[in-house]
């Protein structure tokens, strides 16, 4: 009954933004493995959020979660998950992710839920 109405909207092109808490995800991780586990750890919400296994991560979230070093990542950060059609004849999947940085408002990251973008293209 309620499953078909969910696996319906799984099969739409949509774009949303998050916020996601790497501290939490990252705790007790060994210091040399820090930066790498958050780029991970970005995939799976990504794939969890969206539905999709094939995730791509964008140079400019990469550049961002390692911009303090292995160590230092940052404790939250703003993500902007995009479910794109997948254009390739040989792909698997029909959608893919695609996680790019989103701007940081100068109030901070707290208290900001998911939100909808609305497609400009």
């Amino acid at each position: 009954m309620v499953e078909k109405a969910s696996k319906g909207r799984k099969e739409e092109v949509v774009t949303r933004e998050y916020t996601i808490n790497l501290h939490k995800r990252l705790h007790g991780c060994t210091f040399k493995k820090k930066a790498p586990k958050a780029i991970k750890e970005i995939r799976k919400f990504a794939q969890k959020a969206m539905g999709t296994s094939d995730v791509r991560v964008d140079v400019k979230l990469n550049k961002h979660v390692w911009s303090r070093g292995i160590r230092s990542v940052p404790r939250r950060i703003r993500v902007r998950i995009a479910r794109k059609r997948n254009d390739e004849e040989d792909a698997k999947e029909e959608f893919y992710s695609l996680v790019t940085v989103s701007e940081i408002p100068p109030e901070g990251l707290k208290g900001l839920g998911t939100k909808v973008i609305d497609e400009e293209d």
